[in-house]
């Protein structure tokens, strides 16, 4: 099948012949086996051109060699310094110079989800294809050597509890030490690795790179559960009931260590408050019309929370609206996709802005402040077939299959990483990208004030695909305008107009 032909690939070539346009900067990697899962960690190095920050992410091999956690070091260039012809003229067979392998973590088990500890980004927790939750300190975690035979690596702490597998839903708390796990045993589990933290620091598996007795099992023997013996266990602080059905993602409040909330299969959305006993404090019982897949909850707004779906659809609820008898009317209903959404997150920046991924290779950027006024808008105009989604103003379209994973980074504002599972047409195991989004959103800013200008009664929030095929001449001019103004004066009078608009 030609290029041409296939609507994914003609995408794909739309949108890398824009990168120079879209972004400040951008990363990308292949990978040798898939990852499903990324995380920014915390941030090595600050200098005049770029910043240098660890990066987690997974390798889910065929079992010919384990499985990996891999931690490795992403120099993220600063903006108006990468020249476009090289963020242009990527290999998508080829690995980034910007991203390097530091350390590699032999996992017990598939790596299903990496989630990192706010207050300490070195320690993370994973998620495998059993019952049990990892804690890791990846500092003082040995490297390993990847391959067939080599030993499993020891988790600094090992969490108990669940009674069935626990794949997906992971969450650590930004208010304290506190660990969140959901399973197919319909439960949601808490602890509290408060006193374990400091204590795996000094750990003999930290120190000599061995297990706690120095017994190091082999990768093919069936040890996976011996080695477990050897690291501390950590049994749950609270063990939590409401759902009828897997639990598959989990979140904290922002800034609460009591409350925190849960999505299921049973498409239902759950609020709990640890001081109240082991029910829910509030749930909606039909948040979506199918499995709901993740959930956020806002960090701006305490009491705004995010979910994705199976019906691909986000939707936004405020949980003083819920009622006690498990009704919610979501604020709004955000549809974009074309498939399962399978991660949300709000952005650390912007209040109203979020970001969602899904099956269908797009990584959505949306901001619901927009929804209102297009939505009013909409309704006075003949062009509503051509209209993309109500608030919806940018799509991330660089990877060819669907978007396990994402996260913006909160130490370098409007950075975003996302892998996806498109190894058949990368010929490896995936993608891996990092980029600076920042220039998206004062575009469409400019190109809103442009319109204004010239006093026209519509506006329309428009993806890279209305760029290329509408307005690709007029961006190339809002670019050079842009980067024609002295810096400061440029600076002031964006941020001036973004926080106005």
């Amino acid at each position: 099948m030609k290029d041409n032909d296939n609507p994914v690939e003609e995408r794909y070539t739309q949108w890398k012949s824009l990168v120079p346009v879209l972004y400040d900067w951008l990363a990308n990697h292949n990978l040798v086996w898939p990852s499903l899962s990324c995380r920014w960690g915390p941030q090595l190095e600050q200098a005049t051109y770029k910043n240098r920050q660890r990066l987690y992410l997974s390798e889910q091999t065929d079992g010919s060699v384990p499985n990996t956690l891999v931690i490795a070091n992403c120099e993220v260039v600063k903006p108006r310094v990468a020249a476009a012809e090289h963020i242009s003229q990527f290999n998508e067979e080829a690995r980034s110079p910007f991203v390097k392998k530091y350390k590699t973590i032999i996992h017990p088990g598939e790596v299903n989800r990496i989630r990192e500890l706010p207050q300490n980004r070195r320690i993370v927790a994973t998620h495998t294809d059993g019952p049990e939750v990892y804690i890791w300190n990846v500092e003082t975690q040995p490297n390993c050597q990847v391959i067939m035979g080599a030993t499993f690596s020891c988790p600094d702490l090992t969490l108990t509890g669940h009674t069935e597998n626990a794949e997906f839903a992971l969450a650590l708390s930004p208010a304290g030490p506190l660990v969140l796990s959901g399973g197919k045993d319909k439960c949601v589990i808490l602890w509290n690795i408060q006193d374990h933290i400091t204590s795996a620091k000094d750990s003999p598996a930290a120190k000599s790179g061995t297990s706690a007795a120095g017994k190091q099992k082999s990768y093919g023997s069936g040890s996976a559960n011996s080695i477990l013996t050897d690291s501390p266990h950590v049994a749950p602080q609270g063990i939590f009931k409401g759902h009828t059905d897997t639990v598959e993602d989990v979140q904290f409040h922002p800034s609460s260590t009591h409350e925190f909330c849960s999505v299921g299969d049973d498409s239902r959305l759950i609020l709990w408050d640890a001081r109240i006993g082991h029910e829910p404090a509030q749930k909606v019982e039909n948040a979506h019309n199918a499995d709901v897949h993740c959930v956020d909850w806002s960090q701006h707004e305490e009491n705004v929370l995010l979910t994705g779906s199976a019906d691909n659809s986000a939707r936004m609820f405020d949980r003083r609206k819920l009622t006690a008898s498990g009704r919610g009317t979501p604020l709004h209903i955000f549809e974009g996709h074309t498939a399962p959404v399978l991660c949300v997150q709000w952005c650390p920046e912007r209040k109203s802005v979020f970001g969602s991924s899904a099956e269908d290779g797009f990584l959505n950027l949306w901001d619901y402040e927009k929804v209102t006024k297009k939505r009013e808008e909409t309704k006075s105009t003949s062009r509503r077939s051509t209209s993309p989604p109500a608030g919806l103003f940018f799509q991330h379209a660089g990877h060819r299959d669907k978007v396990v994973d994402f996260q913006w980074n909160a130490l370098d504002p409007w950075t975003v990483v996302s892998v996806s599972a498109d190894c058949e047409k990368t010929g490896g195991g995936g993608t891996l990208q990092g980029w600076y989004g920042f220039k998206t959103y004062i575009i469409l800013v400019l190109f809103r004030a442009f319109l204004e200008v010239l006093s026209c009664t519509t506006f329309y929030s428009f993806s890279y695909l209305y760029i290329y095929k509408e307005m690709r001449s007029f961006v190339y001019i809002v670019i050079s305008i842009v980067h024609s103004k002295p810096r400061g004066l440029c600076k002031f009078s964006i941020i001036d107009h973004i926080s106005s608009s």
